[in-house]
């Protein structure tokens, strides 16, 4: 909810001097050898794939130690890359254990399953998606962050040690994550769909906006540096300890709506 605004319509201009955790993959769509290269203390590391067909929900479980990256495309089917990470003393044993690792997809509802965490021996599963670009997206990650592309379906996502990256994205995308750093990138003239709503609890905010965008932008932080290196017309309140503003960008629309409670929040044009 929008708290009431105590100070008159103002302008901002000021340099990008505060970057959020930047956090967007760039390990996505890398061949398998090269993905698994990423985990250098691993043991043994090994990439499945899956391919779901009929599937307009899709429900990804990474916990306790993965991450998940999505990206849309205009094909119907659900393609699902899996990365079986092992730690263990011996490689003999890190094997046994990836043998024991087991990739559920049914109904959708993705996530692995393996023996339980011995010694000094425990596995992860980290996650890669195309989906529809229209479907319905549960995102879930617990020791991982998220990242989510070139979407415009439904998205709800939630991580607890992890930072998240929305690249291109449209539809109606809502989610947390309570430490880690929050990078959007928008795409396209304007916000269609039903808007977003992200928040972070320990973790900086970087928007990168294009220009002549339309939308309507709300972003804040209690603890951090704001910047904005484009003038706005904007209402809110900017005292020391509250930082948040409300503003329509080019012809207005949909909310676009990102908060922080302990981190810099910088916006900038592209």
């Amino acid at each position: 909810m929008i708290r009431a605004l105590s100070l008159p319509t103002v302008v901002i201009l000021a340099t990008v001097t505060v970057l959020a955790a930047q956090t967007r993959s760039r390990s996505f769509g890398l061949p398998d050898d090269q993905w698994c290269r990423q985990d250098r203390q691993a043991n043994f590391c090994e990439v499945r794939q899956d391919t779901l067909l009929g599937l307009s929900s899709i429900d990804v479980d990474a916990a306790p130690n993965g991450g998940i990256a999505v990206r849309g495309w205009d094909r119907g089917d659900v393609q699902v890359r899996t990365k079986i990470s092992v730690f263990a003393d011996r490689d003999a044993d890190a094997r046994d254990v990836a043998a024991g690792v087991t990739v559920q997809t049914g109904g959708g509802a993705i996530h692995a399953e393996g023996p339980a965490r011995r010694d000094n021996t425990y596995w992860n599963a980290s996650f890669e998606l195309y989906v529809p670009r229209t479907s319905s997206l549960t995102l879930k990650a617990r020791n991982g962050g998220i990242t989510i592309g070139e979407f415009a379906g439904a998205a709800r996502f939630a991580s607890i040690n992890g930072g998240v990256a929305l690249t291109g994205v449209d539809g109606d995308v809502r989610g947390e994550t309570v430490n880690g750093g929050i990078t959007i990138e928008l795409a396209g003239p304007r916000w269609t769909g039903a808007g977003l709503d992200v928040e972070t609890r320990n973790g900086g905010i970087t928007m990168a906006i294009p220009r002549n965008y339309s939308a309507q932008l709300e972003v804040g932080t209690t603890n951090g540096g704001f910047a904005i290196d484009f003038p706005i017309n904007v209402q809110g309140n900017l005292t020391r300890f509250d930082r948040h503003i409300v503003t329509t960008l080019g012809a207005g629309g949909p909310r676009v709506r990102a908060m922080t409670t302990n981190g810099g929040v910088a916006i900038r044009a592209r």
